[in-house]
């Protein structure tokens, strides 16, 4: 489905019916990477809504004007568009850092909050000039060398031997990336607030979900999550890296499942 916001035309899937659950990518991925929670969080009760995006997947990718304020924004007048005044929200690794600034900015908007493989620190200065040095790739040379990059950093080494169809799967969602898009969310990502300080206030039912075998967003970075946040759920992953929810679905959507039937009303 496609929807006009915010001056771009933003691409989402919308399935099943009752409370609804907003579900974020990472970089440099899309709205697909959610294919294996649509249909069971449908069948589980609620509405769940993956949008790509500005500068991903089937979304507008203008050539500038990105930062997680705007990610942020985009998904504020997306739920406006649907007609939703809570959702529980599901950021992983960058959709993570967007979950965060909703937190932050729009808490009013979020119900609960799930951290997927994500972290809350900041970049140090070496880790900003390297996005600076990718984006500016990006737009010269076009996807091809970051999805090297971040094909190296993605899966767990069982997956990698075990799993190949998934492997070629993600690496040509990464390949299609616009590089508008791709140097966009390195800029956005570069320039992301530190939010390890915040993350006691943000007071929200919350839930931590990490992969043992993360390279992007290692356990020590997710304990950071799990020591600051009041009161979180957590689940550590056996045989998953960052992409633990494709890695391991079944017992990702029973957790996210759990989570979900556990809130208040």
């Amino acid at each position: 489905m496609l929807t006009q916001i915010n001056n771009i035309r933003l691409a989402y899937d919308d399935l099943g019916h009752g409370p609804a659950v907003l579900l974020i990518h990472g970089f440099p991925l899309n709205r697909q990477m959610w294919q294996p929670q649509l249909k069971p969080l449908a069948d589980a009760g609620y509405r769940a809504i993956a949008p790509d995006l500005r500068g991903f997947g089937a979304s507008d990718a203008p050539a500038a004007g990105y930062s997680m304020d705007r990610f942020a924004d985009d998904l504020v007048a997306l739920l406006d568009a649907l007609q939703i005044d809570k959702a529980v929200v599901g950021g992983m690794s960058m959709g993570g850092y967007i979950l965060m600034n909703l937190l932050e900015r729009r808490p009013d908007r979020v119900r609960a909050a799930a951290f997927i493989a994500t972290r809350s620190n900041a970049d140090d200065e070496a880790a900003r000039q390297r996005r600076s040095e990718m984006a500016a790739q990006a737009e010269r040379l076009g996807a091809n060398p970051i999805t090297k990059i971040f094909a190296e950093l993605l899966f767990a080494d069982d997956t990698t031997v075990s799993r190949p169809e998934l492997i070629a799967q993600v690496t040509s969602w990464m390949r299609s990336t616009n590089p508008n898009g791709l140097a966009g969310g390195l800029v956005a990502i570069r320039d992301r607030k530190e939010y390890t300080p915040l993350l006691a206030s943000f007071g929200k039912p919350s839930l931590v979900i990490a992969g043992t075998e993360d390279r992007a967003a290692p356990l020590d970075v997710a304990r950071v999550l799990i020591e600051a946040l009041p009161g979180c759920r957590t689940k550590i992953i056996e045989k998953a890296g960052h992409m633990v929810n494709m890695e391991q679905p079944e017992l990702f959507n029973k957790t996210l499942v759990d989570f979900l039937d556990s809130l208040p009303d």
